[in-house]
């Protein structure tokens, strides 16, 4: 293990990365916890987690959004429309995106198994019309014929619905008066977007209708311009840091001296005793599991409310980590958790952000070029955020504020400060590390795909805090990662 920068303490602690048989605590502290009451929050906090994995599992996920055929017509409808754009650009540009993000079939096929789903349970005979022009969209027009020939049979406006769509698909040549009366339709019961283009640019083809083809192409391709320039500006910025991120990362690799990673004087493993921390940690964790299911099932009527649930659920354990962890060894939490960096080493900081950065970002590269070929992707309800595309922009402000800066702190400060470290006095990093992230990642409900992506930055997070005796790179790698997701979400969805 790598030494660490002395740091003067009451007694000789040790080598600070040992981890089996670690040292004692310089200054011995017993709160006189009650055993029955420690095991009693073991068991609330075990069952919170529990609660939490088994929402994810039973809870339909379109459940889990307002409107759901709203929400993924508006989705869609902007993934095709920047596919649409990157199909137009050079081939060199045009390849690498295929490989960095994927290819469009892949995008196609995946929206087609979206609305599947959604068809299966939403009664909107929108849902089947999208359904439908996805199909016909992508090649598979035997498979749109046969669901739209159902429909002449079923209650309005199906019967409409499937006109318009043999007029738009068909091999007839329509006639101007005909294609006006689509179009008038297609207008009334289909709002504006990509689906709703698409429809009207074939029907404008199948008649000639040059001008009118000429309107609705002019007015997708501004929208199409705009969210090219904004997906190329993303790419850009995350090839940037990778590529940065990655020569930091090879360069520390080559030189392999642990010191030139530290940023602060955090210990690890910690100073304070595994048991009590493990006592702490459970305690603390329960009162905040139990807030956090209050909060959650509460109706806030301001939206500003919202940025008082993660501090409150996080002050117990912290004030508990406070009053029994630091305080008796001489430690606050800018110490105790490495959250102040000399003037000489900010350089310094900045490079461990930008490493942990790329390595976040190239682990995510790797899981999504694995998945690929596996089928296998997070759901569009995880990361669809209604607060982000639709809301007012207080309240998307609100939104930003929780994820950008409240989550990293605290998250930082419960999963990698405290739960890291009371596994870390028992285990050697790895170990640590894989089972706080696992936990970590378990705490957020998310699917096998989401999951795997918040494990591994819970994990590259514990080994940065390990490395630089600092939880600030992380804290600030979070934000980052959490920023470049929000941004992400507002540049393609938000109007």
């Amino acid at each position: 293990m790598n030494s660490q920068e002395p740091r003067p303490m009451p007694h000789n602690v040790g080598s600070p990365s040992t981890c089996v048989g670690a040292p004692p605590p310089p200054r011995q502290y017993d709160p006189g916890f009650s055993k029955v009451v420690t095991s009693l929050s073991a068991v609330l906090l075990a069952f919170s987690i529990v609660l939490v994995a088994w929402l994810a599992l039973e809870i339909p996920k379109l459940d889990r959004i307002a409107d759901p055929e709203r929400a993924l017509a508006h989705m869609v409808g902007r993934l095709m429309e920047v596919e649409n754009g990157f199909g137009r650009l050079p081939a060199g540009e045009r390849l690498l995106y295929e490989v960095t993000m994927g290819s469009d079939t892949d995008e196609r096929d995946q929206a087609i198994v979206w609305y599947r789903e959604l068809a299966e349970v939403s009664l909107d005979p929108t849902v089947d019309f999208n359904l439908a022009v996805l199909l016909f969209e992508s090649g598979r027009g035997a498979e749109a014929e046969a669901q739209v020939a159902l429909w002449k049979d079923r209650e309005a406006p199906y019967p409409l619905l499937a006109v318009i769509l043999e007029d738009a698909y068909g091999d007839l040549r329509l006639s101007r008066t005909r294609e006006e009366d689509a179009q008038a339709e297609l207008a009334e019961l289909i709002p504006a977007g990509w689906f709703y283009d698409r429809v009207a640019i074939r029907l404008a083809e199948a008649a000639g209708n040059e001008p009118l083809l000429q309107t609705v192409r002019a007015s997708a391709d501004h929208r199409v311009q705009a969210l090219v320039l904004r997906a190329r500006v993303f790419a850009a910025v995350e090839a940037v840091l990778m590529i940065s991120g990655g020569f930091v990362l090879f360069l520390w690799y080559r030189r392999r001296r642990g010191e030139e990673w530290r940023v602060s004087r955090a210990q690890s493993p910690p100073l304070w005793a595994g048991s009590l921390g493990a006592a702490v940690l459970l305690r603390g964790g329960a009162i905040g599991a139990l807030l956090t299911l209050g909060f959650t099932f509460a109706a806030f009527d301001y939206s500003s409310l919202r940025l008082l649930v993660i501090p409150l659920s996080n002050v117990p354990l912290l004030f508990l980590a406070y009053v029994h962890l630091l305080k008796p060894q001489g430690l606050g939490f800018a110490d105790g958790f490495g959250l102040t960096v000399d003037r000489d080493k900010v350089g310094r900081l900045f490079l461990a952000v930008l490493a942990v950065t790329a390595a976040g970002l190239l682990g995510e590269w790797v899981m999504g070029r694995v998945a690929d070929p596996l089928n296998l992707s997070s759901h569009w309800t995880e990361w669809f955020d209604a607060d982000l595309v639709w809301a007012p922009l207080p309240v998307m402000a609100v939104s930003l504020i929780e994820y950008v800066l409240l989550a990293p702190m605290f998250e930082e400060l419960a999963f990698r400060g405290l739960l890291f470290g009371v596994l870390r006095r028992r285990f050697q990093w790895m170990p640590a590390a894989i089972i706080s992230a696992g936990i970590f990642a378990l705490a957020h409900g998310y699917g096998l795909i989401g999951f795997l992506s918040v494990f591994w930055s819970g994990l590259i997070w514990a080994w940065i805090y390990e490395r630089t005796g600092s939880l600030l790179p992380g804290m600030i790698a979070h934000a980052a990662n959490n920023l470049l997701v929000c941004l992400s979400v507002i540049a393609l969805l938000r109007s």
